[in-house]
């Protein structure tokens, strides 16, 4: 069966390097830990290694670490890709990718692709969550990316 993969867009007005930056390298700044993570309210940090190679990996309050998978395609500021495990076997590993282009008006377009459902016992139900899920996920970004959030920190 082959489901067709979760396509979510943004635009948020930082040119696409800070937009690149701020999702990867600032992900624990705007990423909803408490309730999209491995760890839950215990969890305090994600990071992503920042190569081809590198791994995402979950940091918790008690030392403990997750990983969320692997990066398959570093490419700053336009985009990267990772395989998609948290909390699942890495056999079912999905895969990530999340493209930054400029926009007209000097903003950034971001585009995000979870495809490879057909790698899951629970495909359509992953899938499913997932389409829901990145939308509070995407919404925590893009509030982020703000300038009223970029003042502040």
């Amino acid at each position: 069966m082959k489901l067709a993969p979760v396509e979510k867009t943004r635009v948020v007005g930082l040119d696409p390097a800070a937009a690149f930056e701020l999702f990867t390298a600032g992900i624990s700044g705007w990423w909803p830990l408490a309730t999209h993570s491995c760890s839950r309210a215990a969890a305090r940090a994600v990071a992503i290694e920042p190569r081809v190679g590198g791994h995402v990996i979950e940091y918790a309050n008690d030392g403990s670490t997750a990983r969320w998978g692997t990066v398959l395609a570093w490419e700053p500021p336009h985009r990267f890709a990772m395989t998609w495990h948290p909390e699942t076997d890495p056999a079912q590993a999905t895969r990530l990718e999340v493209r930054f282009s400029a926009t007209q008006e000097g903003g950034c377009q971001v585009e995000l692709i979870h495809d490879g459902w057909r790698v899951r016992s629970d495909a359509e139900a992953a899938r499913d969550r997932y389409d829901f899920g990145w939308v509070e996920v995407l919404q925590r970004f893009t509030a982020a990316a703000e300038p009223a959030s970029q003042e502040a920190s």
